[in-house]
Order: structure tokens, then sequence, then C-alpha cells
């Protein structure tokens, strides 16, 4: 499969996922391209201080979908048309003109929906030290998605003992993490999902109190005063929409709501207005959105303590692992219909 020479020196076979167009609602499988071409193995002349990686595992995680639109004013760039799409991803350095990053070296961090990339932004990256936990986890419970948990319940949420949760998406990526934390800190917790399944994981592994499947429910608000009698303390938003207006008329006075993702937007035309806010004045309710970039101080502390928690046994972590490059975009649009049991990860190809 490798050619050698001068004219074509190492190139082997790079398969991508390619963004065809910018999107408008509901991602599809055929607004990304699968293309299959050809790049070296030794990075070219021109690209020092850069990287070249091997692609093990991508992530798929529903920001995404907002950087398939042509909006320059967010936090990260949108992707471009005719270029592979990017995520995080776990690799494997197979050449390096960075002196941070050595031949061999695991790293995490943005890279491209393809076999191998070459990264020239490299201060984003993190070399993985530890070594003894699935290599996949450092996209999840290790990853952003798990540090995402850890900042938004921690910082934004402002725990305390006793507390009465609610977290919805809660068998996601994010989700599964705030509801064993929030028990970890002696919280009640109730969570909500898409499917019976689900809703048996919640309770059943991942120790949450109570959850119910949302499809189920003809009036969401109904629904959470049956969980919640007196009311709710802290809500964790992953969806928007219906489930955060439903919310916000459960909230106890001086409740916290931590706004982390909008996912059930994310596929709409129309995004759908909030109609209960006048809830945060008469109950004084703290409602604040986040992005985990903002405390990357607290990384270290935090990847020490999850890594903890996870060899004592207190934290479990669900992956939705598929194979394949060429299963990502299915993997990737399931996102936005519920279809992932846990953090989706593509598997890319092994060391």
């Amino acid at each position: 499969m490798a050619a050698t020479g001068e004219a074509g020196r190492d190139m082997v076979r790079n398969k991508q996922v390619v963004l065809k167009h910018f999107v408008v609602g509901a991602p599809k499988e055929t607004d990304m391209e699968f293309r299959e071409g050809k790049t070296s193995l030794k990075i070219l002349k021109g690209a020092e201080g850069a990287i070249l990686v091997k692609n093990l595992y991508l992530s798929c995680d529903p920001y995404m979908r907002g950087r398939m639109r042509e909006y320059y004013e967010s936090y990260i760039p949108p992707f471009q048309p005719g270029k592979p799409i990017e995520g995080f991803g776990v690799a494997k350095v197979i050449d390096s003109t960075n002196s941070n990053f050595s031949v061999g070296d695991y790293i995490v961090g943005l890279t491209g929906w393809e076999e191998y990339s070459t990264i020239i932004m490299t201060e984003q990256l993190r070399k993985i030290e530890i070594l003894d936990v699935p290599l996949s986890y450092h996209v999840g419970l290790l990853g952003m998605p798990g540090f995402t948990a850890y900042v938004g319940f921690n910082e934004i949420c402002s725990p305390k003992k006793g507390d009465y949760v609610f977290v919805s998406a809660a068998s996601g990526a994010v989700g599964q993490l705030v509801g064993q934390l929030a028990k970890l800190h002696g919280c009640y917790v109730v969570g909500s999902a898409g499917s019976t399944q689900k809703v048996e994981l919640l309770k059943n592994k991942l120790g949450f109190d109570d959850a119910f499947n949302y499809k189920e429910e003809t009036d969401l608000a109904a629904a959470l005063k049956r969980h919640f009698p007196e009311g709710i303390d802290i809500y964790f938003d992953n969806v928007g929409g219906s489930m955060l207006d439903a919310a916000l008329l459960n909230m106890r006075v001086h409740g916290r709501v931590a706004v982390c993702g909008m996912v059930s937007q994310h596929a709409v035309s129309d995004t759908k207005s909030i109609s209960n806010l006048y809830t945060l004045v008469m109950k004084r309710v703290r409602m604040q959105g986040f992005i985990q970039s903002d405390y990357l101080h607290l990384f270290p502390q935090f990847l020490q303590t999850m890594v903890n928690l996870y060899k004592e046994g207190k934290i479990v972590y669900i992956e939705d692992m598929t194979e394949g490059l060429e299963s990502g975009p299915a993997a990737f649009v399931g996102l936005f219909s519920g279809k992932n049991v846990g953090k989706q990860v593509v598997h890319v190809a092994d060391e």
C-alpha cells in the first residue's frame, strides 16, 4: 500500500470525511462525503514545529453541529466545505518536527476526521501520560466531556449536600458523569433520557435515584413535578428547548441552571423560544452558560480526581463505540436522534 522513492516518499492511503457544504437544519450523512486520498508519512518541508499523527479514536460531539454553519462569531470557527471536518481525537505521533512531541507519543486534541493528520497548532494538544486506562477515555471520561461535567457541576452549579438535581440527556457523554458526581456529592439525582434502555442504565448502572423517558411524557412540567415534588435545586441542561422551559417552572428558590448544551435545538431550523424566564426573578434563579475551555486552569485537578475515582470504582463510564472512519458520519448524525448509548466514539485504527 505504501509507495517509496523521491516522487512519492512513504505515501499511503488517507481516507477522509469532508464537509460538502454548510448545513441548515438537522445534519444528514449526505452533508459529509467520504474521500480517499494519499499522504506522506513524513512531515513535508515548511511545516516545522508540526507533528504527523495516525488517528486512533475520534469523538462525536454535539458542538460540532455549530461548526457546520457559516458563523464566525462563535468561540470556535466553522468547518470549511471541501476540507475534512475536525474534532477531538486520540492519535499516535509518527513523525515530528516539534520538540514537545516525539515519535511514539500519544496525544489528545483537535485533529482531522481522517486516517492521518498533520497538526500545526500543537499548543492545543495534550500528551497522554496516563496509559493505564483505555485510550479512548481521553476523549470522554478524561477529555472534554468529562471536564465539561466536572467544571459545569462544581463551578457553575455550586452544589450542596442534599440538593435536588435534574440532568437532561443524562445517559450521554456529559450527563452520565454529572449524575455520578452529584451522587458522590450527596445529592438526590434524577435524569431524563430517550429510551427505556437508557432509563434502566441510569438507574441500574450509573446510580441515579430515578429516571424517566421524556418521549413518553405529554407534559414535561408535570413529569418534573412528579419526580421533584419539592422542586429542583440544580438543573444541568444539555438539551434546551421544551425541557429547559419545563425545568424553569419547577426550580426552587435560589436554584441554579447550568446551560451546557442545546442539542434539541441543533437539529431544527426554527429554534424554540423560552417562555418561563420570569421564574428567574420570582425564584431568584441563577442561569449561566459556560464552555469548558474557560476553566483550563482546573484541568490538572480534574484529571487526577477523575482518574482516582475511576480506579477506585466510584465512577463508571459508558462508551458507544463504532468501527471504521466510514461509520463516522452516521455516528455523528445519530447524536441528534439519541441513537447513541453513552459517549459516541469512532474507532479509526489500531496502533
